[in-house]
């Protein structure tokens, strides 16, 4: 009899340990598009200047990509195609960025290959793909967005990215049993990066910030002073600046001082404690709405 019991035990806390597996897997991506949201769609021969300011001007971070030879959309630009292509052609505040003024989409495919077909080909339409598999995706991919595609008239309905999908569970988590992880803390579950992290001090020169978005393929960057405060944080999202005041053609400014042209008000970095537990961070993100927290003790960087 107690054997039994046990065995019933543990095939409850099995069941309720991938119980948001089995959500995921119960619905679409449809199901996560929101009745009303703002998408952008450029054309392949659209000019790179133009197509960032128009990122600038609509407020979002990437945009689908339609080539009309095709019919059919060909990839996603994003900052991190802004960013590689800064890096790629920077020399010197005396030289003019001719190429981001003049180049087309198609030329930003050569440049950034892997990572517009990364965007396509994975899946050609999320729309009646199950959350699980996208969310597979983005993970295997190191990628931060999927566009949703409208099998019957091709259209783009929305991009996929970790926020909105976290997002959409926490609608549906008090209907369900929680899992125990999720009472458990940051350091007894290992969850974050807490090794060889990637960071930028208040002087580092913009040049090497971006480099360093390109090399470590990070999100964000945690700007930490030489005592080991975290004072600030310069995320992909900050770069678009650069094409709102169009001030690219100077890298070899600091970050601090990139970051007073900060287009948005900053509350300041969003930190936590390793010693708080996984549902309490997961509640911040997604009230906070943002990407991630920095780990460590009044203030001092850990991960």
């Amino acid at each position: 009899m107690t054997d039994q019991l046990d065995l019933e035990d543990a095939v409850s806390q099995e069941s309720e340990r991938d119980i948001y597996m089995r959500f995921m897997k119960c619905h679409k991506c449809y199901d996560i598009v929101p009745t009303s949201s703002k998408l952008v769609v450029f054309d392949t021969t659209l000019q790179v200047k133009k197509a960032f300011f128009a990122l600038v001007a609509n407020g979002v971070r990437a945009a689908p990509l339609w080539e009309t030879k095709k019919q059919s959309f060909v990839g996603m630009l994003t900052i991190t195609d802004f960013i590689n292509i800064l890096t790629r052609y920077y020399k010197s505040p005396m030289v003019t960025h001719t190429h981001t003024h003049t180049h087309t989409h198609t030329h930003t495919h050569t440049h950034t290959h892997t990572h517009t077909h990364t965007h396509t080909h994975t899946h050609p339409s999320l729309f009646s793909l199950i959350i699980f598999e996208a969310v597979y995706s983005l993970i295997k991919n190191k990628i931060h967005r999927l566009p949703v595609i409208d099998p019957v008239s091709g259209n783009a309905l929305y991009i996929l990215t970790h926020k909105r999908i976290l997002k959409f569970l926490q609608l549906f988590v008090c209907e369900m049993p929680m899992p125990a992880f999720m009472k458990q803390t940051l350091e007894d579950l290992a969850v974050g990066t807490y090794t060889n992290i990637a960071f930028i001090h208040p002087d580092t020169p913009l040049i090497t910030a971006l480099s360093v978005f390109t090399h470590r393929r990070v999100s964000a960057l945690p700007v930490v002073d030489h005592n080991g405060k975290v004072v600030d944080i310069y995320s992909k999202f900050d770069v678009i600046n650069l094409a709102a005041e169009k001030t690219y053609n100077n890298l070899d400014l600091t970050v601090t001082q990139a970051l007073r042209h900060r287009s948005q008000y900053f509350e300041g970095v969003m930190k936590c404690n390793k010693l708080e537990t996984l549902e309490t961070i997961v509640d911040r993100i997604v009230k906070a709405e943002v990407g991630g927290q920095a780990v460590g003790p009044g203030g001092q960087g850990e991960g």
